[in-house]
This record gives C-alpha cells, sequence and structure tokens, in this order.
C-alpha cells in the first residue's frame, strides 16, 4: 500500500496510526501542502479534491485509491480485522463513532489549513487572530469530547466495570485514532490544556502515547518532517 499524505496533517495522521495498529507496512508518499503541492496536475489526477490522504490499497493507482481518513480507516477495520478498531457490538461501535465524528466533524473540518488560510486571506485575520479561531473550536470540542467520555464513564460504572483505558474500553479505537492528532495540533497552536478541565480526555491520550504505533505516527518522526 501506499499513502499520500502530509506530516502534519492530521487526518493522516489518524490513517498512519490505524496502519501502525493494524501492523501494515505501506510507502509513505508526502505531499506538502503549504507548499501547494496538492494542486498540481499529478496530484489532482489521484485525488480530484487537492486532499490528503489518499491510501492506494494495491499499490497501483489505477486499481484503487481511497480517499478521507474516516474511510480509509473503517476500511482497514473491515479488511484487517485485528486488531479491531471498533467494538463488535452496534452500540459500542455509535459509541465510538460518536467520539471520533466529535474530532472529526466537528473540530476539524473549521480549522484545516485551507481554511485557517482563507481567514487570513481573503478575510485578513493576523495570525494572532487566526489562532484564537483554531484553539477556541478546539476548546469547544474537547470538553464535549470529556462530557460523552464522563457519560460512557458513568455507564460503565453502573454496570460494575472499571474505568476505561481508552476513550472507549481497554483498547484503542477509532476514536483515539481521531483525538491524538488532535491533542497534538492544538499543542502546535499554543493550547495550554491545563486550563482545560478534560482529565478523562488527556488521560486517554496519555494511555495512547504509550503505545509505539502512535509514536511511530508522531508528525516528528515522519521522513517529510521540517526539523
Amino acid at each position: 500500500m501506499k499513502l499520500y499524505n502530509y506530516f502534519r496533517s492530521g487526518t493522516s495522521f489518524r490513517v498512519r496510526i490505524a496502519l501502525n495498529l493494524k501492523g501494515l507496512n505501506y510507502e509513505y508518499l508526502p505531499v506538502h501542502l503549504a507548499r501547494g503541492e496538492q494542486h498540481g496536475a499529478a496530484y489532482r489526477a489521484i485525488s480530484p479534491d487537492g486532499l490528503v490522504p489518499v491510501l492506494d490499497v494495491a499499490g497501483n493507482p489505477d486499481e484503487a485509491l481511497l480517499s478521507q481518513s474516516m474511510a480509509i480507516i473503517e476500511y482497514l477495520d473491515e479488511t484487517h480485522p485485528e486488531p479491531p478498531l471498533l467494538p463488535a457490538d452496534a452500540l459500542g461501535r455509535a459509541r465510538v463513532r460518536a467520539l471520533a465524528q466529535t474530532v472529526a466533524c466537528e473540530i476539524h473540518p473549521i480549522n484545516n489549513l485551507r481554511i485557517l488560510k482563507y481567514l487570513g486571506g481573503p478575510l485578513g485575520l493576523s495570525e494572532a487572530q487566526r489562532a484564537e479561531w483554531y484553539n477556541h473550536w478546539v476548546r469547544e470540542g474537547l470538553l464535549a469530547y470529556e462530557r460523552r467520555l464522563r457519560d460512557l464513564q458513568a455507564e460503565r460504572a453502573a454496570r460494575g466495570l472499571p474505568p476505561s483505558v481508552y476513550s472507549y474500553g481497554d483498547t484503542p479505537t477509532l476514536a483515539d485514532c481521531c483525538l491524538v492528532p488532535q491533542v497534538v495540533n492544538g499543542r502546535r497552536f499554543g493550547l495550554d490544556y491545563a486550563d482545560l478541565d478534560i482529565p478523562l480526555t488527556l488521560a486517554a491520550f496519555d494511555a495512547c502515547m504509550r503505545l509505539d504505533a502512535f509514536q511511530r505516527a508522531m508528525p516528528d518522526r515522519c521522513p517529510d518532517a521540517e526539523r
């Protein structure tokens, strides 16, 4: 498999985590978003919307190209079911997807690079104003994530179960694949998590970061990382 991605892209980061958790080898193909490589004709032939990541599942772009990180991760989970990234039961899968989409649908879309560029370009916001925009929506989203985790913890306690180690249960899930990049990118934008009352969220993040699969997916471990 080949993964077209960018080291700072949160969506690319998600897929790198999933591939690592599954123990799958892939060829890393960088697309430098800050330099505009996603707008070139060669990449547009691979990704019509000019977005990352794109997973070439067959190693041949004429055969099978997948876009959108959530679709890619669920494809990987269906085709390589061990270890699972979604629970076996329908309710559990819905819970995990809700957590994942709190990040993927409520935080990321209004904070990605092309949005920030538009805020700084046509709308004329300063770098400080763009950072405040970014951090506001991260704060709001992670507070919502924390509320979901509290509800899930209460449900587990009512069933006599111990607290989850990760976002949902005792193994990493799709939710953690989304959470970790968001926390990492928030720190890059200067967000101080000490000011947020999100202990369950940060505990899940810390548990993930003790795993090699998450560490190896970090932006600074990527071959195209700017050092």
